[in-house]
């Protein structure tokens, strides 16, 4: 079976197909970031309008590359949510219309779902059961994975998502959009005494997350400090920190209570190189394997989508009405892969 994967969730338009016999043969991906910067943010009817005009070329140039032809086509899967809903809506549209000219099965599938699977694309993916932290610009999830489709959310965030938190103390910090990696580069320069932030939640059993108030202490740094580069440097590492720590003391509470052996890291957020480290010596103290996608698809791509589709069409699952989008779609609604009823 080949599918393709269209990922049309937010800004960025991904494109991927996906083989059976050889894995991931193709993907595309063109990234909005230059039309929001100027906004400071992502302004959805600007990133629907973009959509449209990518995704019918981002295809081409994949079957191109894969040296497929349209009609090779066994199974299109898109993002169905949670999501921006008039760029769900132009993946959907754009899909629901290809596998009707091509009469073949379309699928939406969950944009959580297929990051949290984007680990399996690799050579030596992660084995079931395995506990999962999906960290991006819209969600903050721990999630025990004992399989695909069986899924147990332990922990999310209370308010914030921890994207959006890196998001807005880089503008705080008059860094430019998108954020995440600008306060990742800066935080590198900054003094780690100078500031301390709160940990979240740390002190408390439990294993949600709540952001706004470490976002408050940020504000209150920056207000009342020099606003000089040294200062923003040292706002941003203790920042970067407090959300470093707070993830590994929920994870290492996490693998205690599940005592699973390997941990997957996925989201936008997950390329974090400093996020990246200390997770992995808190997996290697408990005995567990850490794994992370390539950070190509740590952000929204077609091949986490088209991967995800495709375990999904090969144990039958297909859609029987029309495009139905789901902008807030709690991930312990989906079940275990396979036809309904």
């Amino acid at each position: 079976m080949i599918v393709l994967g269209i990922e049309t969730s937010c800004d960025e338009t991904g494109i991927a197909l996906y083989s059976g016999e050889q894995g991931l043969v193709a993907h595309r991906l063109h990234s909005q970031v230059a039309t929001h910067a100027v906004y400071g943010g992502v302004v959805p009817e600007l990133a629907s309008r973009d959509h449209v005009r990518r995704v019918v070329p981002l295809v081409q140039d994949c079957l191109a590359e894969a040296g497929l032809a349209a009609a090779d086509i066994d199974g299109i899967a898109y993002a169905r949510g949670p999501g921006l809903a008039g760029a769900l809506l132009v993946g959907g549209s754009i899909a629901d219309g290809l596998g009707w000219a091509l009469d073949c099965p379309v699928l939406g599938v969950h944009h959580m779902e297929a990051h949290l699977l984007a680990p399996m694309l690799e050579p030596n993916p992660p084995a079931f059961p395995f506990l999962a932290l999906l960290v991006s610009g819209g969600h903050t999830l721990l999630v025990e994975v004992a399989d695909i489709g069986r899924y147990r959310v332990l922990g999310e965030s209370l308010d914030d998502a921890a994207g959006e938190a890196f998001d807005k103390t880089a503008k705080l910090l008059g860094l430019p959009y998108p954020g995440g990696p600008q306060l990742e580069a800066l935080a590198r320069d900054g003094d780690p005494d100078r500031f301390r932030f709160p940990r979240p939640m740390t002190d408390r059993p439990g294993l949600d997350f709540s952001f706004s108030g470490l976002k408050t202490a940020v504000l209150k740094a920056v207000r009342e400090a020099d606003a000089d580069d040294a200062t923003h440097a040292a706002i941003a590492r203790a920042f970067q920190d407090a959300v470093v720590d707070t993830f590994a003391i929920k994870v290492r509470r996490a693998l205690e209570q599940t005592g699973v052996g390997h941990l997957v890291v996925a989201g936008g957020v997950g390329a974090n190189q400093a996020l990246r480290d200390r997770l992995h010596q808190v997996a290697e103290s408990r005995g567990a394997v850490m794994a992370c996608p390539p950070l190509a698809f740590c952000t929204d791509n077609g091949a986490m989508i088209a991967y995800a589709g495709y375990r999904r069409l090969l144990a039958g699952e297909r859609e029987t009405g029309p495009v139905d989008i789901r902008p807030r779609w709690p991930m312990d609604e989906l079940r275990v892969p396979g036809p309904a009823g």
